[in-house]
């Protein structure tokens, strides 16, 4: 392996154990946690895959009509750390949402995605992503930045919203697991 790759897999390694810690959040959250061994399902595409329910576009409208707030982290301009923000998302499928609007800012004209699913498994989340056909890029080809933006900012989010409950996160391609 080439010894460009490794410094920036290391710090991508340190980042992701550091994030994946959890904090003793007392705070009432009124959102119930998923179940164990549940699937967070996802929402129909504007232009779905042929019988690929995955999607990248949060739900728009919540089946109930109420939200909650849950916090988001993205990467910083400079890829140190995670800014955190506040966004309201559907009280029906907050964890689902959330991803969702993490992967929106991740869409770039080279690098799409054409959905994603999010499993629940004994406090361990496994997001599977697919990537478009037409994309130009595969996740093999993102930068470390790039890799610290998608993937660290889905764990940190998932891992320190403490109502789910979530103690660590997986990625798969299309049920393959990502490496990296």
């Amino acid at each position: 392996m080439n010894t460009k790759y490794i410094f920036p897999l290391i710090v991508l390694a340190i980042c992701a154990t550091i994030s994946s810690c959890s904090s003793d959040d007392t705070s009432d959250n009124t959102a119930s946690a998923p179940t164990t061994n549940s699937t967070v399902s996802p929402t129909p595409l504007n232009s779905p895959v042929a019988a690929e329910p995955f999607s990248t576009q949060p739900t728009s409208k919540a089946i109930s009509g109420k939200t909650t707030q849950v916090t988001l982290y993205t990467s910083d301009s400079q890829c140190q750390d995670y800014v955190a923000k506040k966004a309201s998302v559907s009280a029906d499928e907050p964890m689902n949402e959330a991803v969702g609007k993490i992967l929106e800012e991740r869409d770039t004209a080279d690098f799409s995605l054409v959905g994603y699913r999010v499993n629940i498994n004994n406090d361990v989340a496994t997001i599977d992503l697919r990537i478009s056909p037409e994309s130009k890029r595969q996740i093999a080809s993102l930068s470390s930045c790039e890799q610290f933006a998608l993937f660290g900012s889905l764990r940190k989010t998932l891992t320190s919203n403490a109502q789910w409950k979530i103690k660590d996160v997986r990625f798969t391609q299309q049920g393959e697991e990502i490496v990296f």
